[in-house]
């Protein structure tokens, strides 16, 4: 029998994909993911911000999926790009617009540096859009390689300070 892990996914779109607004394609990821070895464990609500870093492109709605999994964290990472690919992702220049952005952000509590994955994600700490809705759902999570927690670092933030729950 397989083991199963705890992650941490956040969820961020500034495009529709085909007739689904930002959020539809975000709750359409969301469930996707459920269909194919993704189990939710909590959900935080979407959270709105201005783009990073060129405030002009269409705002972000975010979120962040407390689950638990059996897959390994490769093969997480590799679902979660099929996952983007589906529903219109194209990778372009960095953080252009884009329908569907996944991010593994925590996998258990594991520190890994591999080729095309870094666990926890190595900019997450510094993101008011996801550590704000990670608070929200679990406030005393303990970032593995900072020793701080999401509340501490959703107050703390460097990036997407305008990041607030939708209204």
């Amino acid at each position: 029998m397989k083991n199963d892990f705890s992650v941490i996914i956040a969820l961020g779109s500034n495009l529709g994909y085909q007739t689904l607004s930002s959020k539809d394609v975000l709750e359409a990821a969301l469930r996707t993911l459920f269909k194919r070895g993704i189990s939710q464990v909590n959900r935080s609500s979407w959270w709105r911000s201005n783009a990073w870093p060129d405030p002009s492109q269409p705002s972000f709605f975010n979120g962040v999926v407390m689950a638990r999994t059996t897959l390994e964290p490769l093969e997480v990472m590799s679902l979660l790009l099929d996952i983007e690919a589906q529903f219109g992702r194209e990778r372009s220049a960095a953080n252009a617009p884009r329908p569907l952005d996944l991010d593994l952000i925590a996998y258990e509590d594991w520190i890994l540096d591999l080729p095309g994955l870094v666990l926890p994600h190595p900019r997450a700490a510094e993101r008011r859009f996801v550590m704000g809705p990670l608070a929200q759902i679990a406030p005393d999570w303990m970032h593995p390689g900072l020793n701080q927690t999401a509340l501490f670092l959703s107050k703390h933030a460097s990036v997407g300070q305008d990041a607030a729950p939708e209204a």
